[in-house]
C-alpha cells in the first residue's frame, strides 16, 4: 500500500468566507508522486504538471488536484463529504499503484473542449431557457462538464447530435 495515512484540513474560502461550501487539503504522510502518472491514466486528468508532479481532474462534481504530498478538493458540503472523497482517492491511488504493470502511465493532460467550438454549435439566441443568461455562459458550462446538450431546449436533433459528438472526444457526457 503506497498511501496509508493523511491529515485532513477543512477550511472556508478566504475570498468568500460566508460561502456555504468548504474546501479541504489532505496532507499525505507518504509521497505518492510515483503513482501520479498511473492515476492520471485511470482518472483522466485534464491537467498534468511534471515538476513537481501533480494531476488535476473532475470527479464526483468536484475539482481535485493530487500532488505528491497533498490532495486539494473544492466545493464540499461538509467534513463528511471531504472524508468520503479523500478515502475514495486513497483507494484509487493505491489501486493505480498496485496495478501499475497493467496501466500505461500518462504525463500529459487530456485535451479540453473549447468553449468557442461549443458556442458555434449552439443556436446563439440567448433565450435563457437553459437557465443561463447567454449562450456563451451555457457553452462555458458545457466545456466544464456541468451542462449537457440536453440542457438546451433550443437545440434541434442535428445540432444536439453535433454537440454530443464533439463532447464525446473529451470523455464528458454531452
Amino acid at each position: 500500500m503506497l498511501l496509508e495515512s493523511y491529515r485532513l484540513e477543512i477550511f472556508n474560502s478566504e475570498c468568500n468566507p460566508s460561502a456555504m461550501a468548504v474546501h479541504c487539503f489532505a496532507h499525505l504522510d507518504q509521497d505518492v508522486s510515483c503513482a501520479l502518472p498511473y492515476l492520471n491514466s485511470v482518472l483522466g486528468g485534464f491537467e498534468y504538471i511534471k515538476d513537481p508532479p501533480a494531476v488535476t481532474f473532475k470527479a464526483q462534481g468536484k475539482l481535485i488536484t493530487v500532488h505528491g504530498r497533498k490532495i486539494a478538493v473544492n466545493a464540499l458540503k461538509d467534513e463528511s463529504e471531504a472524508r468520503k472523497i479523500v478515502e475514495w482517492l486513497k483507494r484509487e491511488i493505491n489501486n493505480a499503484w498496485e496495478c501499475r504493470d497493467e496501466i500505461e502511465p500518462r504525463t500529459e493532460g487530456l485535451p479540453r473542449p473549447q468553449m468557442i467550438e461549443i458556442l458555434k454549435l449552439l443556436p446563439k439566441t440567448n433565450c435563457r431557457k437553459c437557465g443561463q443568461p447567454t449562450c456563451m455562459v451555457f457553452a462555458t458550462r458545457v466545456a466544464e462538464g456541468s451542462a449537457t446538450s440536453a440542457d438546451c431546449p433550443e437545440l434541434d436533433g442535428t445540432a444536439k447530435a453535433a454537440l454530443d459528438n464533439y463532447m464525446q472526444a473529451f470523455h464528458l457526457d454531452a
